[in-house]
């Protein structure tokens, strides 16, 4: 199996309807859509419960593929397009959980400096809209083209590099913005702590 390229295998999974091609995309691809589901959701158990539907989906829609785009394009792109339905339905039950006065609580990790600036670029990212953040991921993480980019949302290419140039801007902001708060908590606190020394 492992000489065969995904297309291949693609090809004879519906020739044949045999699993065992099936399993090898799954074995190939299942660790990388988990990683991309929980990237969105934060979530181990939620993150697994939508890789699983996203391979049920594969295999009702495997018959449409066209060779004319990589698998890996094409399956990263189902991905995308689930976890954003899948969070905007999260998002509007958050919102009415916080009507119903349910307290939300985010956690917000310690490390090392580091681990400081990833999380601060997490929450910037986490601000942004989730097609903002799909379109993002996709072009600088999964090296999708402006044109798959456009064919996944069905968007004009001129479309896209307005949005990626306006998402960008959007998300450098934010982060300035971020860091600048931080700047200003450290400064208070060094202050704080000077005071509490000389007291």
């Amino acid at each position: 199996m492992k000489e065969y390229t995904d297309e291949q295998l693609v090809c004879f999974f519906v020739e044949t309807q045999r699993n065992s091609f099936f399993e090898e995309l799954y074995e190939r691809y299942a660790d990388k859509v988990y990683r991309k589901c929980l990237s969105f959701v934060k979530d181990k158990a939620r993150a697994e419960d939508f890789t699983h539907d996203i391979f049920i989906k594969l295999i009702l829609r495997v018959g449409t593929f066209k060779e004319t785009a990589k698998f890996s394009t094409w399956l990263f792109s189902i991905t995308y397009n689930y976890c954003i339905d899948q969070v905007r339905v999260i998002k509007k039950d958050a919102e009415q959980a916080l009507e119903d006065d349910i307290e939300i609580i985010d956690e917000v990790e310690d490390g090392a400096e580091m681990e400081m600036e990833a999380q601060k670029l997490r929450q910037v990212l986490e601000k942004i809209a989730p097609d903002e953040r799909t379109i993002l991921l996709m072009k600088y993480q999964d090296d999708f083209s402006i044109k798959e980019i456009a064919d996944t949302f069905g968007l004009t290419e001129s479309a896209v590099k307005m949005r990626l140039k306006r998402t960008k801007e959007k998300l450098r902001k934010l982060y300035e913005e971020n860091v600048f708060f931080w700047v200003i908590l450290i400064a208070k606190i060094s202050l704080i702590v000077k005071w509490l020394t000389n007291a």
